[in-house]
Protein backbone atom coordinates (compact mmCIF):
# COMPACT_ATOMS: atom_id res chain seq x y z
CA UNK A 1 0.00 0.00 0.00
CA UNK A 2 2.98 2.35 0.34
CA UNK A 3 2.57 3.39 -3.30
CA UNK A 4 -0.90 4.67 -2.33
CA UNK A 5 0.53 7.06 0.27
CA UNK A 6 1.60 10.46 -1.01
CA UNK A 7 3.39 12.98 1.19
CA UNK A 8 3.41 16.63 0.10
CA UNK A 9 5.10 19.85 1.19
CA UNK A 10 3.61 22.76 -0.81
CA UNK A 11 6.36 25.24 -1.63
CA UNK A 12 4.14 28.07 -0.34
CA UNK A 13 4.42 26.63 3.20
CA UNK A 14 7.43 26.73 5.53
CA UNK A 15 10.15 24.09 5.46
CA UNK A 16 9.77 21.32 8.01
CA UNK A 17 12.29 19.40 10.14
CA UNK A 18 11.47 16.15 8.33
CA UNK A 19 7.69 15.76 8.40
CA UNK A 20 5.27 16.59 5.57
CA UNK A 21 2.44 19.12 5.77
CA UNK A 22 0.05 16.82 3.91
CA UNK A 23 -0.35 13.04 3.67
CA UNK A 24 -2.84 11.67 1.16
CA UNK A 25 -3.95 8.03 1.42
CA UNK A 26 -5.96 6.20 -1.22
CA UNK A 27 -8.91 4.26 0.20
CA UNK A 28 -7.94 1.14 2.12
CA UNK A 29 -7.78 -0.35 5.59
CA UNK A 30 -6.67 1.89 8.45
CA UNK A 31 -5.45 1.11 11.96
CA UNK A 32 -5.65 3.59 14.81
CA UNK A 33 -3.10 2.73 17.48
CA UNK A 34 -3.85 3.69 21.05
CA UNK A 35 -1.37 6.14 22.48
CA UNK A 36 1.83 4.20 23.05
CA UNK A 37 3.13 4.78 26.58
CA UNK A 38 6.55 4.12 28.16
CA UNK A 39 5.46 0.94 29.91
CA UNK A 40 7.41 -2.30 29.83
CA UNK A 41 5.81 -5.72 29.27
CA UNK A 42 5.22 -5.91 33.03
CA UNK A 43 3.09 -2.75 32.90
CA UNK A 44 5.64 -0.73 34.88
CA UNK A 45 6.89 2.72 33.83
CA UNK A 46 10.28 2.62 32.08
CA UNK A 47 12.75 5.50 32.36
CA UNK A 48 11.41 7.42 35.33
CA UNK A 49 12.46 11.07 34.95
CA UNK A 50 14.10 10.52 31.54
CA UNK A 51 12.46 11.81 28.38
CA UNK A 52 15.05 9.92 26.30
CA UNK A 53 14.52 6.52 27.95
CA UNK A 54 10.77 6.95 27.76
CA UNK A 55 10.98 7.90 24.07
CA UNK A 56 12.97 4.70 23.46
CA UNK A 57 10.32 2.56 25.22
CA UNK A 58 7.48 4.31 23.40
CA UNK A 59 9.24 3.65 20.08
CA UNK A 60 9.74 -0.03 20.97
CA UNK A 61 6.09 -0.39 21.98
CA UNK A 62 4.90 1.33 18.79
CA UNK A 63 7.04 -1.00 16.66
CA UNK A 64 5.48 -3.98 18.46
CA UNK A 65 1.97 -2.63 17.85
CA UNK A 66 2.74 -1.99 14.16
CA UNK A 67 4.10 -5.51 13.75
CA UNK A 68 0.90 -6.90 15.28
CA UNK A 69 -1.03 -5.52 12.27
CA UNK A 70 1.71 -6.40 9.74
CA UNK A 71 2.66 -2.75 9.30
CA UNK A 72 5.94 -0.87 9.41
CA UNK A 73 6.82 2.73 10.29
CA UNK A 74 6.57 3.88 6.66
CA UNK A 75 2.88 2.88 6.69
CA UNK A 76 2.14 5.55 9.33
CA UNK A 77 0.12 8.43 7.87
CA UNK A 78 -0.38 10.59 10.98
CA UNK A 79 1.49 10.93 14.24
CA UNK A 80 1.01 12.99 17.37
CA UNK A 81 3.81 13.12 19.93
CA UNK A 82 2.93 14.25 23.44
CA UNK A 83 5.72 15.41 25.77
CA UNK A 84 5.20 16.50 29.36
CA UNK A 85 7.20 19.72 29.11
CA UNK A 86 6.90 23.32 27.98
CA UNK A 87 10.65 23.53 27.28
CA UNK A 88 11.48 23.81 23.56
CA UNK A 89 14.84 22.01 23.81
CA UNK A 90 13.19 19.09 25.66
CA UNK A 91 10.52 18.83 22.97
CA UNK A 92 13.23 18.97 20.28
CA UNK A 93 15.28 16.26 22.02
CA UNK A 94 12.29 13.88 22.10
CA UNK A 95 11.58 14.62 18.41
CA UNK A 96 15.23 13.93 17.55
CA UNK A 97 15.36 10.74 19.66
CA UNK A 98 12.19 9.33 18.07
CA UNK A 99 13.37 10.21 14.57
CA UNK A 100 16.69 8.43 15.20
CA UNK A 101 14.90 5.27 16.40
CA UNK A 102 13.60 2.38 14.32
CA UNK A 103 10.25 4.18 14.39
CA UNK A 104 11.80 7.22 12.68
CA UNK A 105 10.16 6.79 9.24
CA UNK A 106 6.76 7.20 10.93
CA UNK A 107 7.53 10.86 11.53
CA UNK A 108 8.10 11.82 7.87
CA UNK A 109 4.32 11.97 7.50
CA UNK A 110 1.84 14.50 8.86
CA UNK A 111 3.10 14.94 12.43
CA UNK A 112 2.34 17.10 15.45
CA UNK A 113 4.59 17.59 18.48
CA UNK A 114 2.84 18.87 21.61
CA UNK A 115 4.08 19.96 25.00
CA UNK A 116 1.45 19.05 27.58
CA UNK A 117 0.89 19.55 31.31
CA UNK A 118 0.09 15.93 32.19
CA UNK A 119 -0.09 12.44 30.69
CA UNK A 120 -2.08 9.43 31.89
CA UNK A 121 0.37 7.46 34.03
CA UNK A 122 2.20 8.83 37.07
CA UNK A 123 5.72 9.81 35.95
CA UNK A 124 4.88 9.50 32.25
CA UNK A 125 6.72 12.04 30.08
CA UNK A 126 6.19 10.79 26.48
CA UNK A 127 3.36 9.27 24.43
CA UNK A 128 2.93 8.67 20.69
CA UNK A 129 -0.38 8.31 18.85
CA UNK A 130 -0.23 6.76 15.36
CA UNK A 131 -2.64 6.29 12.45
CA UNK A 132 -1.60 3.63 9.95
CA UNK A 133 -2.57 2.85 6.35
CA UNK A 134 -2.41 -0.93 6.46
CA UNK A 135 -0.57 -2.72 3.67
CA UNK A 136 -2.65 -4.89 1.36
Amino acid sequence: MTEKITRINPEQLHDTPGYHHITVVEAGRTAYLAGQCPLGPDGELVGSGSHEEQADQVAANALTALAAVNAEPHHVVRSVIYVKSDDGPVLASVWTRLNASGLGPAFTTASTLLGVAQLGYPGQLVEVDLTVALPE
